[in-house]
């Protein structure tokens, strides 16, 4: 089972295979991150990676792929299978490849010794100095590792523990490091049904082929485009002539920007709104100054913000982060959030909730109740509240008459209620989401105007359409042409 090192084709990048050694792996026990690292770091030193393998620990089966590995790439990243137990095999199955045997190797010996305190040939630190008789000790770039990364030939071993992986590769970033490659990219994102944009893929596929790589991949949850299409190469030329090929062939209108994460620029971009004298920006001023008397008044510790996953409210919490942002740019303090959950949300609802508490690192308090029962329970769980900012719009029921900032009705629970979106109409919300690019409830984009429970919420009616197939179908809910609809499919 011996391998030879391959050449790389003269003027073709190098390559790279990539095997994950894990019963864990395959399992299901743990997921695998090495290998997207790998790839990120490769292609970024000019290297292609060009296979991805997961294989147990089982000496036989790493071997044999080992050796497949080394006769077809440059270089070959092995990542698990060290350590002193049982099923740490990697260096036996690599010396198998390579049809050698394992033995102490000195340094490492003296290694064991130095970071463990043990001498004895057979104890089971001992096991990580027993290693392929070939094999080579890398230290990292002038010498910066205490511990050296083992390699054999082409391959080299890495540990399986992503910190310790990815340790190793930036320091050994310089033994893959190509000066004759770099590979160029470019995205497009199209808000258009893949089906319908596949002729000129083809086109241009069988324009560019062997020159650039395309590639299409649909997203069913965005709410800004319907597939990236991607392009590689390595030449800049002609990544760009496909790049304008594609942009002149694609149909009108379907190509739109993309503002990968709003919550970075939030600040810039909201009071940038406000100051454009736009219709929309008066809007956004006007919310913004209530906003910043609710922060006047109060510490963030005293203040929380309505959120359901609605549309209103997703406004609201794009323009108080923007507030909170600009006031306190070097804040430790997160954002407090109250989400009622009513009874039988919708799953897309719930799932929204949670990525938005990722995307903006927010502090979501959670009570369930009616909105009565549920502030009287926050009132207990956290005294230290006093106003609660909403999403609340006129135009709600019970809204008519309320004021940017109004104590809670008798009998309630006392909260100040900041109502900054009072005076915002349906396609006002809209208008600022989908200009800014914030992310939404997919469920908007599904034919719901207005989010209840799955109980009492259907599709707006006025939404449907058939389709060039005549199936039934329902625009997204910032196409309602009657604000005056918008609450029709509640009940």
């Amino acid at each position: 089972m011996a391998a030879s090192r391959p050449t790389a084709a003269r003027g073709s990048a190098a390559t790279a295979g990539i095997i994950v050694i894990g019963d864990e792996i395959l399992k299901g026990h743990t997921q695998d991150t090495n290998s997207f690292f790998m790839c990120r770091r490769l292609r970024a030193l000019g290297v292609r990676v060009a296979r991805i393998s997961v294989v147990p620990d089982e000496v036989a089966a790493i071997a044999s792929e080992v050796a497949a590995f080394a006769a077809r790439f440059t270089y070959v990243l092995t990542s698990g299978g060290i350590g002193p137990t049982h099923d740490d095999v990697t260096f036996e199955a690599v010396a198998r490849a390579f049809g050698e045997k394992v033995a102490p190797h000195p340094e490492l010996v003296a290694l064991v010794h130095k970071f463990f305190g043990k001498t004895d040939a057979r104890c089971p630190e001992m096991k990580l100095a027993r290693v392929p008789e070939s094999s080579r000790l890398n230290y990292g770039a002038g010498g910066t590792f205490e511990y050296p990364l083992v390699s054999v030939r082409n391959v080299y071993i890495f540990p399986g523990i992503p910190a310790l992986m990815e340790r190793a590769l930036d320091g050994l970033a310089h033994l893959f490091r190509s000066e004759q490659t770099r590979f160029h990219s470019r995205a497009i994102y199209v808000a258009a049904d893949e089906i319908l944009i596949t002729p000129v893929l083809d086109q241009a596929d069988a324009t560019f082929q062997g020159r650039v790589s395309l590639g299409s991949y649909p997203d069913w949850a965005n709410n800004y485009y319907r597939v990236k299409l991607t392009l590689d190469s390595e030449s800049e030329q002609d990544l760009e002539e496909a790049y304008h090929f594609l942009m002149e062939k694609l149909p009108p209108h379907v190509v739109v920007p993309l503002v990968m994460d709003c919550i970075p620029p939030a600040a810039v971009e909201v009071y940038g709104l406000a100051e454009s004298g736009s219709a929309l920006g008066q809007k956004v001023a006007a919310a913004l100054r209530t906003i910043e008397e609710a922060l006047d008044r109060y510490s963030l510790a005293q203040l929380c913000v309505g959120f359901n996953g609605g549309k209103d409210c997703t406004a609201l919490l794009h323009l108080v982060h923007a507030a909170v942002e600009r006031r306190y740019p070097a804040r430790q303090e997160k954002l407090q959030v109250l989400y009622i959950r009513i009874v039988s949300p919708f799953p897309e609802m719930e799932q929204f909730i949670q990525a938005t508490v990722q995307r903006y690192k927010i502090q979501l308090c959670t009570v369930e109740g009616s909105i009565r029962e549920a502030l009287a329970r926050l009132k207990e769980q956290q005294p230290q509240l006093e106003a609660v900012l909403m999403g609340t719009r006129r135009t709600d029921p019970y809204s008519r008459t309320l004021m940017p900032m109004c104590v809670t009705d008798p009998g309630w629970p006392q909260y100040m209620r900041v109502n900054p979106l009072l005076d915002w109409s349906y396609r006002d919300i809209w208008e600022f989401l989908r200009k800014l690019f914030v992310p939404y409830c997919v469920l908007y984009d599904k034919g719901y105007t207005s989010l209840g429970s799955m109980a009492n919420t259907l599709k707006n009616p006025a939404l449907r359409y058939t389709d060039a197939r005549g199936r039934e179908s329902y625009r997204p809910a910032y196409q309602l042409e009657n604000e005056e609809d918008e609450r029709t499919s509640r009940h």
